[in-house]
């Protein structure tokens, strides 16, 4: 099985929405930063954040 690549801590601290200039919140499963206030989730693709609204998910009303 191989192993996804992890994000690095330096990068995801500088990191934030694109949208909304907020937090954004590592989901290691998926791969994803999400951002609750813009209710997006934002892919990495080996191990670099795709950090583009265009290639962000809309996250489901929960």
């Amino acid at each position: 099985m191989k192993k996804k690549p992890s994000l690095n801590p330096k990068l995801f601290e500088m990191l934030v929405c694109p949208l909304t200039k907020g937090p954004l919140t590592y989901d290691p499963d998926k791969q994803e930063l999400i951002s609750l206030c813009a209710k997006l989730a934002y892919p990495i693709r080996d191990g670099v954040p795709v950090m583009l609204m265009d290639e962000a998910r809309e996250l489901e009303e929960e």
